[in-house]
């Protein structure tokens, strides 16, 4: 028998082991196993399938250890990782590497052991060597990283290697898992004095040491209080030493234990709902009932403060009183703060996040917790997409439309909300797409009749939808090529705002001080070395940051082409505007939000909740401001810079706009009185900018729908990109150009390109695009994929291309 394994390395087919006989009764789909590929490299992949075909074309190996006893990947997740390979042009091993948490993911991890028959006359080495060779003949064994740790070098590869050839030690290829269950001491009382009169006699006669009393007296308040007492809380709550407690061990009155204990705390499991829906949430919620019955996907077209969240936990009370699992899904890790504060409040300990910023050993205890079903509610970003459901009834959408739900890189290069409903259709769930401003392609289907459709239309509570007002930065005053940043007008309805005990949100889409710097006297625009891209100024670092590819440079008082020391910063971001405010409104507490200032795994959190206790009057931030947080009090929203959101060289460039606009602006009024938005523009004639003041999602969507149809563009094509990197321009250009030339014959009047895009050079590799605009034929998609990859493997074939790297992105944004 044998079994064809998905190993976590982009290889184009999955590859076959022999099953040994010992393991043919125990070996099942989904367990991980250990094997060996190549000389001595081992991974551990995943059972795929089991079946008795011998490979035509090799000998197959063994496996060489099986992992679980028992499965840890389910049936329908192979079958999702199958499908992401397939449609998104990837291999299954890049999918697995992506789904998996890293500790599941076992590394290769060399051990050096100690040759017994070299000896111990280390006399002839030198002082590197000689340490390594001591510590190796007292412990036998090391890892790598102990090597790092006994010569305090990073590279130690040289040494090792001469050892090595001198014959000192041999190297051990081990599997390494790495997730351990988190352990905790507790301290217990010995059973003995469980009698009442045995602990009276204790006390009574405990002789002189007055701090292990104060102790054994804490534990007793806190074992009747609590039921079960940590160690660390009981050293807290008494004061006392190690050396204290260990005293009472020693004396047989208290035990310590180490126990196995959840990273994460849970609260109880409770349902709680606490509101009513109005008539409009009603007659949407009783619509979307209706709907389900037939249809699998629904989208909820609710403006912003209509509600929708409201909808959502009532149905996903549905599905939990009926025992099944939801996932609801949100495009940024920062709203799962605010939404989980919501949800937890209804639901309690039914629910669990999985996002990023969890440690690994996190991610691990989630995924167990949700495999055996103990976890019914999972609020994550999109690779909560990849756990494994016991009993998945419903997903929710939320934000349908934002682009985050797309991985960009490395493969597979998804978008979460297909993916989302593809793994609905195959765990028989059903889907809800929400957002105040769905995607094109997304209304297009509803409207089709392809997803049901349900409007909402109002916002809660009968509140208004804010007062827009375009301000026109032309006709303000300022010097030639001034920028304006904030405008008079801007200024005062900001102080008139908080002096009203309201707050204010300002976007820009721009992080940093300075989005580039120019010299006065020859124009040079000081760009990354790597990339084709001007630096930012991060004033609070002192930095130039390539926002690209992450370099970091020190800042520079002169040109690095003409030595002059008349250096200009352009334009502005964020950073800039919250310290030009501090400067003009000096009594404003003013925070920002991007980036930069949510790194932490909480800062994000800590940043929302000073938000909503009114801690901050101002707050300055790109577009994570943007994306359905809910805050009561804010009555204006400023949009720094309108026409940087409308002149980008895409296609979906007017609806992205829109969507950004729309969506900031409704976080202001949504309680009480309306609120204002302020956008500033130079173009205030834009047809964008028209709708965006109307709240005019239907005419933006006629519109831009109409334009698409004319331009052979989604949702009336498929499109895949294909971007071509190489480190010499030459061979780029070449490689994109024999593409093109060899399937133009059969894809010519589908294929735009090749072409260089407007950043043409990023971590020194230069760019080449080819786009295929195909028609949603499912068979014809099928076949230019197969020639894609057919191509790009004959092209590898040729020297002069095989370092060129082709990767195709399927349904690009």
């Amino acid at each position: 028998m044998f079994a064809e394994v998905i190993i976590p390395l982009a290889l184009p087919k999955n590859y076959t082991w022999r099953i040994p006989e010992n393991m043919l009764s125990r070996l099942q789909t989904g367990c991980r196993v250990e094997v060996n590929l190549g000389k001595n490299k081992k991974y551990a992949g995943v059972v795929k399938r089991i079946h008795s075909e011998k490979p035509e074309f090799f000998e197959p190996k063994e496996i060489l250890s099986l992992l679980d006893p028992e499965p840890v990947i389910q049936n329908f997740q192979l079958e999702l990782w199958s499908w992401m390979a397939s449609y998104y042009m990837c291999t299954e091993g890049e999918v697995m590497a992506a789904a998996l948490p890293a500790h599941f993911k076992l590394s290769s991890e060399t051990i050096l052991i100690f040759n017994e028959e070299y000896g111990d006359d280390f006399s002839a080495l030198d002082n590197d060597e000689y340490l390594v060779a001591e510590a190796l003949l007292m412990k036998h064994e090391l890892k790598l990283t102990e090597v790092q740790q006994i010569l305090d070098v990073a590279h130690v590869y040289p040494i090792v290697n001469r050892l090595i050839l001198k014959k000192i030690c041999f190297v051990w290829e081990s599997l390494k898992q790495s997730f351990q269950p988190r352990k905790e001491s507790f301290v217990l009382l010995d059973p003995l004095y469980d009698n009442e009169e045995k602990l009276s006699e204790l006390l009574n006669n405990f002789g002189r040491a007055p701090k292990q009393m104060e102790l054994l007296l804490a534990y007793l308040h806190l074992i009747k209080q609590q039921g079960e007492v940590s160690k660390p809380e009981l050293l807290k709550k008494s004061g006392a030493s190690d050396a204290q407690l260990k005293g009472l061990s020693d004396k047989g009155i208290l035990k310590i234990e180490k126990r196995n204990v959840d990273r994460i705390i849970y609260g109880p499991k409770d349902i709680q709902i606490d509101f009513e829906l109005n008539t409009a949430q009603e007659a949407a919620l009783k619509s979307l009932d209706a709907l389900f019955l037939t249809k699998q996907v629904c989208l909820l077209h609710g403006i912003t403060s209509s509600g929708k969240t409201h909808i959502y936990i009532r149905l996903i009370e549905r599905y939990l009183r009926k025992g099944q699992q939801v996932l609801y899904m949100l495009p940024e890790i920062a709203l799962t703060s605010q939404i989980i504060r919501r949800l937890q409040k209804h639901f309690g300990g039914y629910i669990g996040i999985y996002h990023s910023k969890f440690s690994q050993n996190e991610r691990v205890e989630i995924w167990n917790k949700i495999k055996s079903g103990e976890l019914k509610i999972v609020l994550g970003a999109r690779s909560s997409l990849f756990l494994p459901y016991q009993d998945l009834g419903f997903i929710i959408c939320d934000e349908e439309h934002d682009t985050s739900y797309k991985q960009q890189d490395p493969a597979p290069r998804y978008n979460a909300r297909d993916a989302a409903i593809y793994l609905a259709s195959i765990t028989q769930s059903k889907v809800l797409l929400g957002s105040a401003t769905p995607a094109l392609e997304t209304y297009y289907n509803a409207k089709k009749e392809k997803y049901g459709l349900v409007e909402l239309l109002e916002r809660f509570g009968d509140v208004q939808l804010p007062n827009m007002e375009l301000i026109d930065t032309k006709k303000i005053f300022k010097k030639p090529g001034e920028k304006i940043m904030l405008s008079s007008l801007l200024l005062e309805s900001i102080h008139g705002a908080v002096a009203n005990k309201k707050q204010v949100i300002l976007f820009q889409n721009r992080r940093g001080y300075a989005p580039y710097q120019v010299c006065g006297m020859c124009g040079t625009v000081t760009g990354c070395r790597q990339c084709d891209v001007s630096l930012t100024f991060h004033k609070f670092s002192n930095k130039l940051v390539c926002h690209y590819c992450g370099t970091v440079y020190p800042t520079s008082a002169t040109c690095q082409a003409c030595g002059s020391d008349k250096l200009v910063q352009k334009n502005f971001g964020t950073e800039k505007i919250e310290e030009m405010l501090s400067e003009q409104l000096p009594d404003l507490r003013i925070s920002r939000m991007d980036y930069d200032t949510v790194k932490n795994k909480n800062a994000h959190d800590v940043l929302i909740q000073q938000f909503e206790q009114k801690k901050i009057d101002v707050l300055v931030g790109t577009q994570m401001v943007v994306k359905g947080l809910d805050f009561d009090h804010v009555g204006l929203v400023g949009i720094i810079d309108a026409d940087a959101l409308l002149h980008f060289a895409d296609f979906r460039v007017n609806e992205r706009a829109f969507q950004m606009m729309e969506q900031v602006s409704g976080r202001a009024g949504r309680r009480g009185e309306p609120g204002r938005v302020m956008i500033q523009a130079l173009n205030t004639l834009h047809p964008v900018l028209q709708h965006v003041v109307r709240h005019d999602y239907t005419g933006m969507f006629l519109e831009e729908i109409e334009k698409r149809k004319q331009f052979f563009y989604p949702p009336f094509s498929r499109i895949i990109q294909l971007q071509f990197r190489h480190r010499d321009r030459d061979v780029v250009t070449d490689g994109a150009n024999v593409f093109a030339r060899n399937l133009g014959a059969v894809y010519g009047k589908y294929m735009v390109g090749p072409a260089e895009p407007v950043i043409n050079r990023v971590r020194n590799m230069f760019l080449m695009e080819i786009l295929f605009k195909l028609p949603r034929d499912a068979m014809k998609i099928a076949t230019c994929k197969e020639d894609i990859l057919k191509q790009t493997a004959q092209l590898h074939a040729i020297p002069k291309f095989r370092r060129l790297v082709i990767v195709p992105d399927v349904d690009a944004l």
